[in-house]
């Protein structure tokens, strides 16, 4: 038996009822005993269902006990379903981080941002929540001039999801408090999953 294989087109948000494409939803399938989990891969086996990657519509969900009816059984949404979803995609956005260092595409300093900003080699930055103001004003700086200089509609994006010690897992020893994402396939990955993060967070922008 080749047990349940999801149709393609099975990718509406069960709270707003909108579509979207697979990577644009989170999906969500019946665990052990009937719990949901976040299948933030999308590749774990069964039924699933959509949910709109806010942290809102997956309370919504539990709340409203809309999982059942997606994925049409008695499945039960754990009381922190949402936290666990926000650490799912943060462990994911730092373990993308650690892969960009690798390639050379992550890399932390204060200075070393500055230089990546102004040479147009960066594609975001990240700061550290505890960073300190001064320290954030001086990036930011950097940002708003090459955006003048490029022309540009908007600066590089600027965020601030992880701790220092968060970002330490994927940079090694020490607490980083300023980074950048560099140009390049895995710098692009970063920048798509701290984006993902932070519309999780924040709603869409």
């Amino acid at each position: 038996m080749s047990g349940y294989r999801e149709p393609m087109n099975a990718r509406t948000c069960i709270v707003t009822r909108e579509h979207g494409e697979p990577d644009e939803l989170l999906r969500f399938v019946a665990g052990p005993e009937q719990r949901v989990v976040c299948d933030l891969k999308r590749d774990l086996p069964g039924r699933g269902c959509w949910v709109t990657p806010e942290r809102a519509c997956v309370e919504k969900a539990a709340k409203r006990k809309l999982f059942a009816r997606g994925l049409k059984a008695p499945v039960t949404a754990p009381d922190d379903l949402a936290d666990e979803v926000d650490r799912l995609m943060l462990a994911d956005l730092v373990s993308m981080m650690s892969m960009a260092r690798k390639a050379g595409q992550f890399v932390a300093g204060a200075g070393k941002v500055d230089g990546a900003v102004r040479g147009g080699r960066a594609l975001a930055v990240f700061h550290a929540t505890e960073a300190a103001a001064d320290g954030m004003r001086k990036i930011d700086q950097a940002r708003h001039a090459r955006q003048v200089e490029t022309n540009a509609q908007r600066p590089i994006p600027a965020f601030r999801l992880a701790s220092g010690e968060e970002m330490a897992k994927a940079l090694g020893d020490g607490a980083f408090i300023h980074c950048v994402a560099l140009a390049g396939k895995a710098g692009e990955g970063v920048v798509k999953r701290a984006t993902r993060l932070e519309r999780y967070r924040n709603g869409r922008s």
